[in-house]
């Protein structure tokens, strides 16, 4: 069977034709990548990509959103676009959809894809357990955060908002990373700090440590400063980024089970070569009493190029074996 799957997100809109068999993704085409703010909703840009096609779409959608699910109408952070589910069969002329958040998506594309697929970051190497629970966090613009969960040959996705708890420092620069970020917000979650924008308020403390500024740009920019070596500043900053995250990811994991973690997210795939190098798995397994068994939970990367099309078509495939 042939579905178009889709992953919407506040800035783009990706697309692609899927074929699902048996509870599978048997094939994912080529996907096009549209700017939302280029068309004024789902329904002409899901057209517009009809267009780019030499035969008429299939009446089957699984459809990933950047936004919390809900039944009435999900409006987005950064796209105006407003999407009403109860209408989006009649709009889009589908005979059967699935709707899912962008990462209860990645999480199914998890479950799905070769182990050549997942990268070892770190803990003991070998494939993912078939059985228990597995923690996926994507750092990226957020930090999202989901739980997988393989029981007798079945999976089971829960989406989550864990990206939103509390940030708990560690030691004093991060205290001063705190009282910096309660400058602007009330409270401080750990999306503030171990997503896109925490590397600027890492950056910030230190800079004012050292009496020096923070260069002017943004976010990607400083990201790319700090990847390429080319400040010290900015080194210490990345350095402090991934033992936050090490820690984060830790406690998202000793919540979920404990049990393996698999990364996401546009920046998990830009760090992939420097976490291992980094403090990420000694901050990941500090947990005091259960420090022993952290160590023994595998730390993968997904580098699927489109977890989230794949994931949604997975997600479509599961619904309907």
């Amino acid at each position: 069977m042939k579905i178009v799957t889709a992953d919407i997100g506040g800035t783009h809109a990706r697309f692609a034709i899927a074929e699902v068999e048996g509870g599978k993704v048997v094939s994912l085409g080529e996907a096009t990548k549209m700017r939302a703010a280029d068309h004024a909703s789902l329904q002409i840009a899901w057209e517009a990509y009809g267009e780019t096609l030499d035969e008429p779409l299939p009446p089957y959608g699984a459809i990933a959103i950047a936004a919390p699910i809900r039944s009435d109408a999900i409006k987005f952070t950064n796209n105006p676009w407003i999407v009403r589910p109860a209408l989006m069969n009649e709009r889009l002329k589908l005979e059967h959809r699935v709707l899912v958040n962008d990462f209860e998506a990645v999480a199914h594309a998890v479950a799905a894809v070769d182990d050549d697929q997942l990268m070892h970051i770190t803990g003991p190497e070998g494939p993912l357990p078939q059985e228990g629970v597995i923690s996926v966090v994507g750092p990226g613009t957020g930090l999202g955060v989901a739980l997988l969960y393989r029981e007798k040959g079945r999976v089971h996705v829960l989406p989550t908002e864990g990206g939103h708890s509390d940030f708990a420092p560690l030691d004093e620069v991060e205290e001063h990373v705190l009282t910096h970020l309660r400058k602007k917000h009330n409270r401080v979650s750990v999306e503030r700090v171990v997503a896109g924008g925490g590397l600027r308020a890492i950056w910030d403390v230190l800079a004012e440590l050292e009496g020096s500024d923070v260069p002017k740009g943004d976010d990607k920019t400083l990201w790319s400063i700090a990847l390429e070596g080319r400040d010290s500043i900015a080194e210490a900053a990345l350095d402090r980024f991934c033992l936050c995250l090490g820690a984060v990811v830790g406690d998202i994991a000793l919540t979920h089970g404990p049990g393996p973690v698999v990364l996401a997210g546009g920046l998990g795939a830009r760090l992939a070569d420097f976490l291992p190098r980094s403090g990420f798995a000694e901050r990941f397994a500090a947990k005091g009493r259960f420090q022993s068994l952290m160590e023994r939970q595998p730390v993968k990367l997904i580098t699927h190029p489109e977890p989230g099309l794949f994931g949604a078509a997975a997600a479509f495939a599961k619904d309907i074996a």
